[in-house]
């Protein structure tokens, strides 16, 4: 299983939960409505923080790929040139074929 449907899981899991414990929490009055509203909350929380936990990764990572992407210029332009050079001949030849 990869990462990205790991992760759908888990939050789909953590909404389902949520939405049971909210619907339980209706029910339910005083200390033991109060308890289920926490719970749900922490639920919450945790996915929140699981969340930004992946954002600080995806931003890593991307900022890693561009100083990759930026070295690979600087060290070789022409071929970098080229490679754009060809690319857009084939979109033209894509786009005037419309």
């Amino acid at each position: 299983m990869s990462r990205r449907e790991s992760l759908v899981e888990d939050f789909s899991a953590i909404l389902a939960e949520a939405e049971d414990l909210l619907k339980h929490a209706s029910e339910e009055t005083g200390d033991r409505a109060q308890a289920l509203r926490q719970q749900v909350e922490a639920r919450l929380l945790s996915a929140k923080l699981r969340l930004q936990e992946l954002e600080e990764d995806a931003v890593d990572r991307a900022k890693a790929a561009s100083r990759a992407t930026d070295d690979y210029v600087h060290d070789h332009p022409w071929q970098t040139v080229g490679v754009v050079a060809a690319v857009a001949f084939v979109a033209g030849l894509l786009l005037n074929r419309r």
